[in-house]
């Protein structure tokens, strides 16, 4: 059992483990910002356009309710407002990969651009050198 709790403690502890975490968090935290993005402020625009309070109650009615039946709707209301949800959301992170993209790019040319650190002199060029300088001292 003990070795069991310490491979999920090393895995747990693990970076890339701890990064899908804090991105699922901060993935939660950012689809509620859009969901209300979406709710409050598009959505009233879009129902305000279509002459109705509130877009949800956009239906299409398929079948009418009856006593022994309820009725059968389309909500395309609802439909259209996770459309505008999603593409929010697509839009925020093609954003994100185009700026973490560019910032590679650049990374990548500045490294390219950076002189190459001369090599290191051989055993043979270091021997030659303190030979030349003893012969110097000499003269």
């Amino acid at each position: 059992m003990k070795k069991i709790l310490k491979e999920f403690k090393d895995f747990i502890s693990r970076g890339n483990v701890m990064d899908m975490a804090i991105g699922v968090i901060v993935g939660g935290a950012f689809g509620k910002i859009t969901t209300s993005l979406v709710n409050d402020v598009f959505m009233p625009l879009i129902s305000w356009i279509f002459g109705t309070r509130d877009m949800t109650a956009l239906n299409i009615v398929v079948r009418e309710a009856t006593e022994t039946q309820e009725a059968i709707t389309l909500g395309f209301g609802s439909f259209i407002a996770t459309i505008i949800d999603f593409l929010l959301i697509a839009a925020v992170v093609f954003a994100i990969v185009k700026v973490m993209n560019a910032a590679h790019k650049k990374l990548e040319k500045e490294k390219e651009e950076a002189p190459a650190a001369p090599p290191a002199p051989s055993k043979e060029e270091v021997l030659l050198t303190e030979i030349r300088d003893l012969l110097k001292e000499k003269n």
